[in-house]
């Protein structure tokens, strides 16, 4: 019986050239999903830890994305060495899928390196600044000893990976104590100090959180870190909107103070060489505790990280997206809107405290922030210009609002460098 004639058949994709592809199509789409929320601002709450996160992990991004179109290429290649000969010998055509996964890791890749292209440009820019305003021999005013502690450089790519180490300064940390009971709610604090007996210059740090949450515990990451340059970082807590609405924050922070100006010495705290620092909602707070007179107790600077300015002016021009829905939260921080409460939005806004003769200031905005835009804080830094205060100007052009959350970050490393020059120079310098 004749042997049956067999026609040559095309070899199938084996399994591993199969799984690579899946593969190399999920690298892609994880490595560009995540990339574009570098450019692409978050529409809603669930969603902005994506667009904070991702410029201050682009280094990682830009990794991810190469890895992706280097896993393409391979599996490309090995498709067509598995299956992509004919009978006959002859290769064909590449796929034009391979072609599209390439485009699209180029298109992450150019995304991804944005943040670490802007990086130079700012940082001169801030340096600049800091010697205009300051003076441009700002850093010999600082102990040489202390100079020795700070971060060297603005910006090191390896740090993204390995993490920011502080000073190897043993810390003495008490945490929980209550300095107020309002309404019969306890107030607590946190100090973080050197272990060594005796005081230092103070810096009192006041959360955020829309002034509807968070806790002293907040970025104790850079708690310790200051503490570890010599410093007593004191975080302090405060009574949370809509069933405390403003001012009771304020009445808090002003509490705190009045706490640590009779216990000040038992907690490691030289309140002659005191400073206030806020972030978000806490940053509206210190700046008013600070520029408010009569001041409870004196202090030389204030550090101002992404602070609401102007809340009429916010509520009436929210962002574009409004993750937080902006309005919301400042009906429920002050009990209504701008027509029903015009006194109280003034009284709230920082703005409307600027005078001449006022501490100096630290302005620390992110370029795309979505939750308080920085051109609100460009609006404090002319005013106080404007009456002779002393006002560093420092925008991250590619971060979003607390971006400083995550603080090994490319955004959060350049406001470090800057943050603890000034204030070394504001608290270590001779008196102003």
């Amino acid at each position: 019986m004749p042997t049956a004639q067999r026609t040559a058949q095309p070899r199938p994709i084996s399994w591993f050239v199969r799984s690579t592809q899946v593969l190399a199509w999920l690298l892609v789409g994880i490595s560009l999903g995540l990339s574009l929320w570098i450019v692409v601002p978050a529409p809603t709450r669930s969603l902005l830890p994506l667009g904070v996160g991702a410029p201050e992990v682009s280094p990682w991004l830009t990794g991810l994305s190469a890895i992706a179109a280097v896993v393409v290429w391979l599996t490309h290649r090995w498709a067509r060495v598995a299956v992509l000969r004919n009978g006959s010998g002859n290769r064909l055509k590449p796929r034009t899928s391979a072609k599209v996964a390439l485009g699209l890791c180029a298109i992450a890749l150019v995304v991804s390196l944005l943040p670490l292209m802007q990086v130079n440009g700012t940082s001169a820019a801030i340096a600049a600044e800091m010697q205009a305003v300051l003076g441009t021999d700002y850093l010999a005013q600082i102990p040489p000893s202390l100079q020795e502690q700070l971060r060297p450089q603005p910006f090191r790519l390896w740090d993204v990976f390995r993490g920011i180490a502080p000073a190897p300064t043993p810390l003495s940390i008490q945490r929980g104590v209550v300095f107020a009971t309002p309404a019969g709610v306890p107030l607590r604090l946190n100090v973080y100090r050197p272990s060594a007996a005796g005081t230092y210059p103070t810096l009192v740090v006041i959360y955020g959180g829309a002034w509807q949450g968070g806790s002293p515990d907040s970025h104790e990451t850079f708690s310790r870190y200051i503490a570890a340059q010599g410093y007593a970082v004191v975080a302090i807590d405060y009574r949370h909107a809509p069933q405390y609405p403003f001012p009771a924050q304020l009445e808090d922070v002003r509490a705190a103070l009045t706490y640590l100006k009779t216990h000040g010495v038992e907690l490691g705290a030289d309140l002659s060489r005191l400073a206030l620092m806020g972030r978000s909602a806490g940053a509206q707070l210190a700046a008013i505790a600070t520029y408010e007179q009569p001041s409870i107790l004196p202090i030389r600077a204030v550090i101002n990280y992404y602070g609401p300015v102007d809340l009429t002016t916010g509520y009436d021009d929210p962002p574009i997206p409004d993750p937080i829905d902006t309005r919301a939260v400042l009906r429920a921080f002050l009990g209504g809107t701008p027509d029903q409460h015009p006194s109280l939005y003034r009284r709230a806004s920082p703005i409307n405290y600027v005078q001449p003769g006022l501490p100096p200031t630290l302005l620390v905005y992110a370029g795309r922030d979505h939750v308080v835009q920085a051109r609100y804080g460009h609006q404090l830094y002319h005013q106080l210009q404007a009456t002779s205060n002393q006002a560093v100007w420092l925008e991250i052009p590619w971060s979003e609002h607390a971006f400083d959350i995550l603080f090994n970050g490319v955004g959060n490393q350049l406001a470090l460098y800057y943050t603890e020059r000034f204030l070394a120079w504001a608290l270590y310098s001779s008196p102003l």
